[in-house]
């Protein structure tokens, strides 16, 4: 990457060399992303393919999704528990580098050929990116002086195209290793795309913010002490639990189950923890009622967004040509479509707010997840055409089907999650301003955890059906257009915020 050798007048730590006009903490910070990113998006590609296939697990397309669902949602569970773990035991940076350490221990589990190796696998990649993923945007943040300092938005700019270019890379090589040579070799890729990431945070540390060291709340003896109490009781509960369902022959039925519960009971707690704390003022209670809207508005668009990675993904190893302009490719590629869709339409939506907004013209916040909302239920009509065409015609659909509901859902992603992003920080109390962050994180974590829930071996919804996407598309659609209509009372709520 690119450095200038120009002293840096800001003075902040770790910038006497500077990254594209900042400072140079962020090329480090970047590629730990850029590699971190590589690795999950990766594991994302191949995971429910590797699921259905005969040469893999070999599972139903129903439990493949379940247990993808599962997955993706204990990535963003464990973020908040990650960020705490940070503030008040190893600060960010030590837990961002044991993070990547357990994300690479999980990915060599997972290439082990062996099923119980296997899930064993997703527990530690899942529980490596909550720790990693809840504190390296917390670092970016400490390269900057402060809030108001002029380069920080174009930073995080510049890291989040970091993001995308791993996602965007991932499926075209570990997809097609793990696809067209040997699962197991995919996964091995995956660890070794986050060990460059980990190598490259060890090395370039040391152009990181002293910031980044600090344990921020530490906490006492007696809390180290009931920390490990507690996680050593939840630890014993797990072990008595899953040792139960082994032993009763029901462990392939029910082992999902308790972390589908989780994903819903656990965002819902949280919410209601805070609306009922009274040291709240009325305005912080107001806001944060606001808030819930958003909140549920993200996960039913998490809850068929994330479908991209499952329920599109088998449509498309199952029912799609996988040939264009006489090439034949991976059904893993489709997931690069997303990144290269975001790095490319995410300046044109940014200027498009701007242009609005100097006319007086910008979308609220509720309209713009209305927006999100509508979208993403029309990527799913859309859907129903290849998806029902292919019931009743047999045969194969063009690519192009899934290419043009790939761009649909990335417009409507840029319409949420930027906007959610930044409605989080404005509307937090400030008392869980640190948080909050988490609790938007959640929004994913209940979304996946519905989908978990109705692919779940009780239910057993296939979601491949035109019957389920047009349940879920019609949905979104009342959805958006609902909290459209109620647009001037959420409005209310947000006070001063926009």
């Amino acid at each position: 990457m690119a450095s200038s050798l120009t002293k840096d007048s800001a003075g902040t730590p770790g910038s006497e060399k500077t990254f594209f006009g900042h400072p140079r903490g962020l090329a480090t910070l970047f590629m730990t992303e850029m590699w971190e990113r590589y690795s999950f998006y990766g594991m994302k590609a191949l995971l429910p393919l590797y699921l259905i296939a005969p040469g893999g697990m070999g599972m139903s397309a129903t439990t493949a999704t379940a247990i993808y669902s599962v997955y993706m949602s204990m990535v963003y569970l464990l973020a908040m528990p990650g960020g705490w773990v940070a503030d008040r035991f190893w600060g960010p940076r030590k837990t961002v580098a044991i993070g990547a350490g357990v994300v690479i221990l999980g990915h060599i589990t997972l290439a082990l050929p062996s099923s119980a190796s296997f899930f064993a696998g997703l527990a530690l990649v899942a529980l490596g990116s909550g720790l990693l993923k809840a504190n390296i945007s917390t670092m970016v943040g400490h390269l900057y002086d402060g809030p108001e300092d002029p380069r920080r938005d174009g930073g995080f700019t510049l890291f989040y195209i970091g993001i995308n270019m791993g996602a965007f890379l991932a499926p075209l090589t570990i997809g097609t290793v793990g696809e067209n040579v040997n699962w197991h070799f995919g996964f091995a890729l995956a660890a070794i795309g986050m060990a460059l990431g980990l190598a490259q945070f060890m090395l370039g540390s040391r152009h990181l913010s002293g910031e980044s060291s600090v344990v921020s709340k530490p906490a006492t003896v007696e809390q180290r002490k009931s920390a490990l109490r507690t996680g050593l009781i939840w630890l014993i509960v797990a072990v008595v639990l899953y040792t139960f369902l082994a032993v009763t022959g029901n462990f392939a039925d029910w082992a999902l189950m308790p972390l589908t519960i989780a994903g819903l009971v656990i965002p819902v707690t949280v919410l209601v923890r805070m609306k009922r704390d009274k040291e709240l003022t009325n305005l912080e209670q107001s806001k944060l009622s606001g808030y819930i809207w958003f909140f549920i508005v993200a996960a039913v668009f998490w809850m068929i967004y994330d479908q991209n990675g499952s329920t599109l993904s088998i449509f498309g190893e199952g029912s799609t040509t996988n040939h264009l302009l006489g090439f034949d490719f991976p059904t893993s590629w489709y997931q690069s479509l997303n990144p290269i869709f975001i790095m490319a339409l995410a300046p044109v939506v940014a200027s498009a707010w701007l242009w609005l907004n100097k006319r007086g013209k910008e979308p609220s916040t509720a309209v713009k997840f209305a927006s999100s909302l509508t979208l993403i239920g029309i990527s799913f009509l859309v859907f129903l055409i290849p998806l029902i065409d292919t019931a009743n015609n047999g045969g194969k659909v063009s690519p192009m089907w899934l290419v043009a509901i790939y761009f649909i859902q990335t417009v409507g992603e840029l319409c949420l999650s930027p906007v959610g992003l930044s409605v989080t920080t404005k509307m937090a109390p400030a008392k869980y301003t640190a948080q909050m962050m988490g609790v938007w994180f959640l929004a994913v974590t209940a979304g996946d955890s519905v989908t978990g829930l109705l692919t779940s071996p009780q239910l057993g919804v296939n979601l491949n059906t035109s019957g389920a996407v047009t349940v879920e598309a019609v949905i979104a659609v009342i959805a958006g257009f609902g909290i459209y209509l109620n647009r001037k009372k959420v409005k209310e709520m947000m006070g001063s915020v926009n």
